[in-house]
């Protein structure tokens, strides 16, 4: 017992001394907003990464030390992980700095001279606010998937799972963009397109994609593949969790930098009557612009006149801006990770139609080994009520799952399995297909 109290005692020390650190590295951004990034860049930057590296670090060991089942202690502790007075705190500063992101840049000056360096070595110029914020949202993803992958080591799935999102992020929406940046072509990001990528197919774009040449005739040429073709079929050997959890940026923050706030999605039937009803509306209003704006340009302006530019700066602004980065990040404190894939995004939406009626993914469960402690239901960051199918030993067969695994990883009893299988009996109670392919079992 001895040795348990000075083990948890270590592993505390750690996390504190994790994010007194993580304190530390905002202040240095702080300073560096409050001018110092002007005249002191290379030392605050040096400072900055070192923070974040020794937060990194003291994490990942209070991860390796508390063995290979994870360890999800921390969020009943913690104020920042339990809507306390410093998780409440971290979720205004959060949507402070996307407000001033989007619409008063200028206030950010010196912490975006802060990555003036890295950004001439990259871009060839220096750095805006957008270049200093896809550095953070890399370092979020690529620093906590170390993490991730320490807490979840256990599970083979979960190991290479997150490394596939810190590759699509790191060379697909960082590196590919910013080289291209330097050989002045178009700043593309391959792992997006539409309806993720909301105006790929928006006749502005289309036609300023086949002015670009080669590049950008396949940039267009890839996008429509991805979005007619590759996406039904993937979708329906896989699920929607190819893209939503092993490609999408959004969803690789929310599986990395998130992670530690899954625990905090509503699980309520209001908030599943909300999520389906608000999901499906984006949806509905990107096909609708989308459609909307090629009969204007085919009827030379005639439907939506001079209408046509704010009817596009309307979806750009409230979803584009407001939804996906100050409410579906700021509130990863208050509501979890996935409140922009729950509520908001388009590519899930449709994705989680083809999942729910034309795919061969499923979780399915062992009702008789369920002691219903809950684990499930709680780490599920889509807000399932996982419990409620296990104790019925029903399919889980849902829209909005995203395939991420956690639930089956922090099943005690190995009641839940994520598979792929014939599409018959698929929706059965407790059926269990013989000839199903098995993706995942808890702890492999």
């Amino acid at each position: 017992m001895r040795t348990d109290m000075m083990t948890t005692d270590r592993l505390d020390t750690f996390g504190r001394v994790s994010g007194a650190t993580l304190l530390a590295s905002f202040v240095i951004l702080a300073l560096a907003a409050a001018g110092l990034g002007y005249s002191q860049s290379g030392l605050l930057l040096g400072l900055f990464v070192v923070l974040l590296l020794i937060a990194t670090a003291f994490s990942v060991s209070r991860h390796l030390l508390s063995g290979r089942h994870p360890d999800n202690s921390d969020s009943v502790r913690s104020s920042v992980l339990s809507r306390g007075i410093v998780g409440w705190l971290f979720g205004v500063v959060l949507t402070v700095f996307y407000v001033i992101l989007y619409w008063f840049p200028h206030l950010l000056g010196g912490m975006v001279a802060l990555f003036d360096l890295p950004s001439n070595l990259l871009r060839g110029k220096d750095a805006d606010q957008w270049f200093m914020y896809g550095t953070f949202y890399t370092l979020a993803v690529v620093l906590m998937g170390i993490r991730a992958m320490a807490r979840y080591r256990g599970s083979r799935y979960h190991v290479i799972r997150t490394m596939s999102v810190m590759f699509f992020q790191l060379i697909l929406a960082f590196i590919v963009p910013s080289i291209l940046v330097l050989f002045r072509k178009p700043e593309l990001y391959f792992s997006y397109f539409w309806p993720l990528d909301y105006d790929l197919l928006w006749p502005s774009s289309v036609e300023q994609l086949t002015q670009e040449g080669f590049l950008g005739a396949f940039a267009l040429t890839w996008g429509i593949i991805l979005t007619f073709v590759a996406t039904p079929i993937l979708t329906y050997f896989f699920g929607k969790r190819w893209y939503c959890s092993w490609v999408c940026g959004c969803g690789g923050l929310a599986e990395t930098a998130g992670d530690p706030f899954r625990h905090l999605s509503d699980k309520r039937l209001v908030a599943w009557k909300i999520e389906r009803w608000m999901i499906h509306g984006v949806l509905l209003l990107i096909v609708a612009t989308t459609l909307l704006l090629w009969l204007n340009t085919l009827a030379g302006g005639a439907v939506l006149g001079s209408v046509s530019s704010g009817f596009t700066q309307f979806y750009g602004f409230y979803i584009g801006a407001i939804f996906s980065g100050v409410i579906g990040v700021g509130f990863y404190p208050l509501m979890g990770a996935r409140v922009w894939c729950r509520f908001g995004c388009p590519m899930a939406a449709i994705l989680g139609i083809q999942q729910r009626f034309f795919s061969r993914f499923r979780i399915t469960t062992n009702g008789g080994q369920c002691i219903s402690c809950g684990n499930c239901s709680k780490y599920c960051e889509m807000g399932i009520d996982v419990r409620w199918y296990a104790q019925r030993g029903q399919n889980i067969v849902r829209a909005s799952c995203v395939g991420c695994g956690v639930c089956a990883t922090v099943c005690p009893r190995g009641v839940l399995k994520l598979e792929n299988g014939p599409g018959d009996g698929r929706f059965g109670d407790g059926f269990v297909a013989r000839d199903s392919v098995e993706i995942l079992r808890p702890g492999d």
